[in-house]
């Protein structure tokens, strides 16, 4: 009975053992990567590239829209819509007499029509068309776009637009007051359009080139040498930092089934660059964790950005066995002290997010978020790309 406890109690410390060894290998390999102290994330390959010579195109044609309810365009200041149905018209063996501009459409609309050709598209396929009213028409609402053809840039013809134009908005009209909601002189029609011409594709070759969507070398490094350990070293072949040349089979079923494969390898991404959006219209701003600001002065008008480090004790839980450790918690305030062109001392470390909520509860304007963050990033002071849309 002593020996068989003895047996168990190895075997359980033997289990032990080899989930100590798993766990201390793949901690290992954390930190070796780098993820020990940062957030890391895998994305497929599929996520951050694009295979050379398959992209979408754009297509753009004019057309008129049919059916509206005395929403149309006035032919007497649209001259080109009278004259697009005198054509149209025409072509349908209809014939008017010369009457000028006393002709009046208001049931019509000269529109444009926008389109994304995607890669690989054939012949019967259907497109999403956009539909915007070009003259002064009021609403599109329950008109219908005749067959109208979509040319890309070399000015051929791949597609044909054709059906009834989905507005999601509404007017109403009281007395002489009226009331219209979301816009009304532009919409969509799902499946409107059909694939005519397709594009000519590239021939079969022994090489694909995968384009990263952003220029980085490190992620073009960890690419590499992830698909060279899925499929064999030398199956990748860096070209610079945006392009790497991918050995593939030349038959179609083998080539398939190695570009599915190889599309869905998950690539361990690095840290993304401190980043700074900022919205010029609407005064809103997104960052990314690694936006730092450096020790720095700011002054803008009657704004006054204060930034206090406060220390902070942290205290662990019972029996946790953890340390009571002393931390540095920022606050950051913004406030009008009435006096113009004051220095404001900001030290380092300080949190971006913080001056940019006090500046927002604040109230300060687009232009003071734009003016503040552009001075910093000037001085070096911010330690980020900012980027202004």
């Amino acid at each position: 009975m002593v020996y068989a406890f003895n047996a168990e109690a190895r075997t359980i410390l033997m289990k032990m053992n080899n989930v100590t060894l798993r766990w201390t290998k793949g901690l290992l390999i954390l930190v070796s990567l780098g993820c020990f102290n940062s957030v890391c994330f895998a994305d497929r390959i599929k996520d951050f590239t694009d295979i050379a010579g398959q992209r979408s195109n754009q297509l753009v044609g004019y057309g008129l829209v049919v059916g509206l309810d005395g929403t149309g365009d006035q032919t007497t200041q649209t001259p080109f819509t009278l004259q697009s149905v005198l054509q149209m018209i025409g072509v349908l063996g209809v014939t008017l007499p010369s009457t000028g501009n006393q002709t009046q459409l208001r049931n019509t609309a000269a529109v444009m029509v926008t389109a994304d050709f995607p890669a690989l598209s054939r012949p019967g396929q259907q497109l999403d068309v956009t539909v915007s009213s070009l003259g002064n028409a009021t609403s599109l609402k329950g008109g219908t776009l005749v067959m109208t053809p979509l040319k890309a840039a070399d000015g051929q013809v791949y597609a044909q637009a054709q059906g009834n134009v989905v507005i999601g908005g509404s007017r109403a009209a009281s007395g002489g007051a009226s009331t219209s909601v979301n816009h009304l002189s532009a919409g969509r029609i799902p499946s409107g359009g059909i694939v005519e011409r397709a594009v000519p594709a590239l021939l079969v070759d022994e090489f694909v080139q995968l384009d990263l969507r952003q220029a980085d070398f490190s992620l073009m490094q960890r690419t590499a040498e992830t698909i060279g350990r899925r499929f064999g070293i030398g199956t990748a072949l860096p070209i610079d930092a945006r392009s790497l040349n991918v050995r593939v089979p030349t038959e179609p079923l083998k080539r398939t089934a190695f570009m599915a494969a190889l599309q869905d390898l998950d690539v361990l991404m690095g840290s993304q660059p401190a980043r700074v959006i900022l919205n010029s219209r609407t005064g809103s701003v997104v960052m990314n964790q690694a936006v730092r600001l450096s020790p720095s002065a700011v002054a803008h008008g009657n704004l006054t950005v204060k930034i206090q480090q406060s220390p902070t004790v942290s205290q662990p839980l019972p029996f946790s066995r953890g340390q009571t450790t002393t931390v540095t918690e920022d606050t950051a305030t913004i406030s009008d002290s009435g006096k113009e062109n004051s220095l404001i001392s900001v030290p380092g470390g300080a949190s971006l997010d913080q001056v940019v909520k006090a500046l927002n509860m604040m109230g300060a304007t687009p232009q003071d978020l734009i003016s503040i963050l552009q001075s910093l990033r000037a001085a070096g002071a911010l330690r980020a790309e900012l980027e202004v849309i």
